[in-house]
């Protein structure tokens, strides 16, 4: 019994997904083949639409005559312009009509009060005014807007925050290239301007990218409420900071300590982990590090050996990969069990190269026996692992290193060197002095300044630090309990592991762009400084007057003088904030009290240790509430190549370039424009004649939303940028605007739809059916959205749309209307109103401009004063339209139609068919017998004789008959007699199919074993996708085999 509920649980944590997921990848590969069967058997058609459809005219010669902020005009669907779907023309005016109506606002009730349903807020992951957005942006914002959409529609009081990061290191750096290309008044450098001059640059870069991404972000139809736009640096996120920072100094928890940072020589500040990029090099590499004529060596392993005092003659070996380093050290250490060295600890080793610099060689357990020679020399000031050691050991901390990157007078005779320079030079003199013994490859991984390229140091200074362990432990507390979701679980396993093993903060930057810290300086008048990296003699306030009055307090009687850290602060730590202060926090406003927390964030998976973490400590110390509920992770945009998309590499996309298309000679134009390293732009250009060969055509908002959500699988796996899929989704764009283009023409201009779209009791039998799908479709939608399968959502919503309403219902109301009583016409054209505005609204969060522009085009059912489909009810499910009955028996007639459409165009019959239906059971020989006439007209052109069988009633084997198995409930034979010339190749075609379907049925009945072993509810709809498929491929076995015995009876 033990074993057996062992089984059961191994099953349902590591199986049970997997097989639910075998199931839904069997049931879309059906879904698959359906679809690419239906549109072969809509080809011609649809080459016949595409005549029709190319636009005669170019969208750049749209003017829109719509005042701004008015509802659009809209023109006749036979104007030039709107003959066939041209983005820009039906973008235009929808946006700044939704602004001036306010719909993007919350919607509350009457009293104010949030709506029945609550509310939904997310808060926009402000985009850096580095630049222009990309089209990693716009994937975020599409799904973002996407949840709006859909719970604005939903009815709750929806909220969806904009706004803009100052991004203090990423908008200096490229000021600072932008200066250094482009020089004012012959000043390329920050240096060569005041603070405030400098600032001011900043400033006029921010003011003019903010224009550039708030023009994208409405070009994208993201429906943010402008009315509360915010901006990091503005005076209420700018007061939030003050707030923190002065409250969390005073609890202790921001303090001030000289220890290692991250730092950059080239930027002259520290940097996060976040700006640090891990090279990894296999052995000797050479690189191009700024500031340098030649390239330099990385990846080798230095030997060599330092004198041992008072021996005559005795060395003790290390190894390296930084030489350079050398000049800092203080000690050597070894494991305290490595005999090889048991003799040398406790003594003293000479430095070559520093006069008078001793070295204590000592044991401790942290070193790697096997790495080297076992010995390992250690320069506390300029390595991390080395910094704890020389705590541990209270070592010197020498620092060689000057902010520029040249070494100061700590390293003898190198001083004012370069330090990579300085490396070859100790390299040389370790040579000529007997001591370097060998130079080896060596596996490293080299940090590199993701904003200039240059080599990170490790640096000695004295900085502002934020104590983690009193934030990190609640911040763990609520994702492992659930109070806060991160999905994918993958992620969420991140976030844990990263936490754990959080160290303290640094949250200074030598930067002058940014929130200068709010921390002063104590000196005494007539008494020296003190090391200013003590925090005794260190007050924060949020103003100087609060901080002198701190200051007096601490140090009576003594007369004081203050000086502002010139540092700013990390960006992170203002974004850290952005899910309360954008609602006014520190102040008790409304906002804040109604809309947080928040509800979602949607973000990439890249920065969830970095900024998710910081939101959620920040909120839980500052506000006691988790910053918002949820975490969704989408995957990472990356080039066709899989590379991913950098700025340094040239691969960046321009979402405005998919929405109005751009030639290749203009994208190559555009890499000249930005900071592109003239290196590169060789190999982005010929990236873009391989990605981009004939430009980029014109996609439109809609399809690039569309397909961008299409990408997002709920795992977070990242995604490979296709224009080419996006360019088909504006095909299905097109194939919405003509199918609504047709339905308003068959309904014509006085037609009134009915008061709801309840069922009327006189809906035909394919009437049901297209009703089952659309319920089908809405209920499956709603479901897929509130578990995030944003990619199943699109597909459900495509195949509704395309598969089900156009292709077939559309196509199938056509004689109904015109050949059918009065009654069953109004009935087919309700039917038709419904199905199609139901449509629409499914897919406008998706496609928010196509669906307004073909909705304002449809009748209002009476009493209803919608003013737009972005305020309207989105479709839920609904049982009373439930009718599984009448989807069987008209998924029956599909099936035989198809079979026999299928079946003529194999064996190419293009006079006269005859055909058989076969059905298996008595109800579907009811369906057939009464569907007849519907089945004739859905098998085509090509006429066709066809006999219905009685239950039970085989073809002869002498029939010579091609079979076609539709279902469990039926097969169609088609003669095919005077078509074959060899049956004993026809035999072995079929043969093929039969051992697909064994193959098929073994998979099958493997699969539902394993399902069968597990008592979950969360795989009952893929247990019964499985049974449905299981009867069909037994049925289909029967089929393919009595027809391969036939054939090869038939042999000569």
């Amino acid at each position: 019994m033990a074993s057996t509920q062992t089984s059961e649980k191994t099953i349902s944590e590591k199986q049970r997904l997997k097989l639910a997921k075998f199931a839904i990848k069997k049931e879309k590969q059906e879904q698959q083949a359906q679809q690419a069967q239906q549109r072969l058997d809509g080809a011609a058609k649809d080459k016949k639409l595409k005549r029709q459809d190319a636009p005669a005219v170019e969208s750049q010669d749209w003017i829109e005559e719509t005042p701004t902020g008015r509802k659009k005009i809209l023109k006749s669907l036979d104007d030039e312009f709107h003959k066939a779907y041209i983005p820009k023309v039906v973008e235009s005016a929808w946006y700044s009509f939704w602004e001036d109506q306010g719909l993007f606002k919350p919607q509350t009730q009457e009293n104010g009060r949030l709506k029945p349903k609550g509310k939904y807020v997310i808060a926009i992951p402000p985009p850096n005014v580095t630049g222009k957005l990309h089209i990693g942006h716009a994937l975020a914002l599409s799904l973002e807007d996407t949840l709006i959409r859909w719970h604005r529609m939903l009815q709750y009081s929806t909220l969806y925050i904009p706004g803009t990061d100052h991004a203090g290191i990423a908008t200096q750096a490229v000021v600072e290239k932008q200066l250094a290309k482009h020089p004012i008044d012959g000043k390329s450098k920050r240096q060569d301007f005041s603070r405030e001059e400098f600032v001011q640059l900043c400033q006029d870069w921010k003011e003019d990218y903010h224009r550039e991404i708030n023009k994208t972000t409405r070009r994208l139809g993201v429906s943010v409420d402008w009315s509360r736009e915010a901006f990091t640096m503005s005076p209420q996120l700018s007061k939030a900071v003050t707030e923190t920072f002065v409250q969390l100094h005073s609890e202790g928890l921001i303090y001030r300590a000289n220890r290692l940072v991250h730092w950059s020589c080239r930027l002259s500040t520290a940097l996060s982990t976040l700006e640090v990029d891990q090279k990894e090099l296999e052995g000797s590499t050479k690189l191009d590090v700024p500031g340098y004529d030649r390239k330099i060596e990385f990846g080798t392993l230095t030997y060599f050996k330092y004198p041992i005092e008072g021996t005559n003659g005795q060395t003790i070996e290390v190894a390296t990969t930084r030489p350079e380093t050398m000049l800092g050290d203080t000690a050597i250490a070894v494991h305290p069990q490595d005999d090889r060295y048991k003799d040398f600890v406790g003594k003293t080793a000479l430095h070559p190269i520093i006069p008078d610099r001793k070295l204590k060689i000592i044991a401790d357990e942290y070193v790697d026996r096997e790495f080297g020679t076992g010995a390992v020399k250690l320069t506390p000031a300029h390595d991390h692992n080395d910094f704890n050691l020389g705590k541990k050991h209270n070592l010197p901390f020498i620092n060689i290193l000057n902010e520029d990157g040249t070494l100061n007078s700590n390293a003898g005779h190198y001083a004012g060197e370069k330090r990579f320079n300085a490396r070859y030079g100790v390299i040389e003199e370790l040579k000529s002095l007997g001591l370097l013994t060998k130079q080896e490859p060596n596996k490293m991984v080299v940090p590199i300044c993701s904003r200039s390229g240059d080599v990170i140091e490790p640096l000695l200074k004295p900085q502002w630090w934020m104590k983690m362990q009193p934030l990190k432990d609640p911040a763990i507390k609520v994702v492992e309990s659930g109070e806060l979701v991160i999905r994918p679980d993958v992620q969420k396993r991140q976030y844990l592991t990263w936490m754990r093993d959080l160290q303290d903060w640094c949250l200074s930057r030598q930067l002058w762009w940014g929130h200068q810290i709010p921390a002063y300086y104590i000196s005494f008048e007539g008494e020296e400084a003190d090391n200013n990296a003590n925090d005794d003699y260190w007050v924060c306030g949020a103003t100087e007057q609060e901080a002198r009055s701190k200051a007096e307090k601490k140090f009576p009687g003594k007369n004081v003088t203050l000086k502002r850290d010139e540092d700013v602060l990390d960006t992170w730590f203002s974004s850290g904030l952005w899910p309360f202060s954008t609602l006014g926090w520190p102040d008790k406003t409304p906002d804040l009290e109604n809309y947080f927390p928040t509800t979602t964030l949607e973000t990439g998976w890249d920065i969830v240790p970095f900024w998710v973490s910081r939101m959620i400590m920040f909120s839980l110390k500052l506000t006691g509430q988790v910053p918002f509920k949820e975490v969704f992770c989408h995957g990472l945009i990356r080039d066709s190549d899989g590379r991913k998309m950098s700025k340094s590499l040239g691969n960046v996309i321009d979402p405005i370039d998919i929405l109005d298309g751009i030639s290749l000679d203009e994208l190559h134009q555009k890499l000249l424009q930005g900071n592109l390293a003239q290196s590169e732009v060789k190999n982005a250009e010929r990236y873009q004649k391989k990605a981009f060969p004939q430009g980029i055509p014109e996609v439109g908002a809609d399809a690039l939303r569309f397909s961008l959500v299409n990408y997002t699988q709920a795992s977070g796996s990242d995604i490979n940028f296709d224009v080419k899929t996006m360019h088909s989704y504006r095909r299905f764009c097109n194939k919405i605007y003509q199918a609504t283009k047709y339905v308003l023409g068959k309904l014509g201009e006085d037609f009134v739809p009915r008061e709801t779209s309840a069922l009327a009791g006189k809906e035909s039998l394919p009437e049901k059916w297209i009703l089952t799908k659309m319920n089908s479709a809405a209920k499956q939608i709603n479901r897929a959205l509130e578990e995030r399968e944003f990619a199943r959502s699109t597909q459900i919503s495509y195949r509704y749309l395309y598969d089900e309403l156009f292709a077939i219902y559309i196509e199938n109301s056509k004689s109904i209307i015109s050949e059918g009583t009065t009654e069953e016409a109004r009935s087919a054209m309700d039917t038709l109103y419904t199905t199609l505005e139901t449509g629409l609204r499914l897919l406008a969060p998706f496609m928010p401009f196509l669906t307004e522009e073909l909705w304002q085009r449809l009748p209002r059912r009476p009493g209803d004063d919608t003013i737009s489909i972005t305020v309207a009810h989105y479709p839920e499910y609904d049982p009373s339209l439930d009718d599984a009955r009448s989807e069987t028996a008209y998924e029956l007639v599909l099936g035989c139609s198809k079979g026999i459409r299928s079946l003529m165009v194999e064996y190419a019959i293009k006079d006269k068919g005859v055909a058989y239906i076969a059905p298996l059971t008595q109800m579907s020989h009811d369906t057939v017998t009464a569907q007849i006439s519907a089945i004739e007209s859905l098998s085509g052109k090509t006429p066709v004789e066809i006999t219905i069988l009685q239950v039970g009633e085989g073809i002869t084997t002498n029939c010579r008959c091609a079979v076609f198995p539709v279902s469990a409930d039926a097969n169609v034979y088609l003669l095919v007699q005077d078509r074959i010339h060899d049956f004993g190749k026809e035999a072995e075609k079929y043969q093929a199919r039969l051992d697909a379907a064994e193959k098929e049925q073994h998979d099958i009945e493997s699969i539902r074993a394993d399902m069968m072993k597990v008592q979950n509810k969360d795989v009952t709809d893929a247990l019964q996708v499985v049974e449905v498929r299981k009867r069909d491929v037994e049925a289909r076995l029967r089929a393919l085999q009595e027809t391969v015995t036939m054939f090869e009876k038939m042999k000569v």
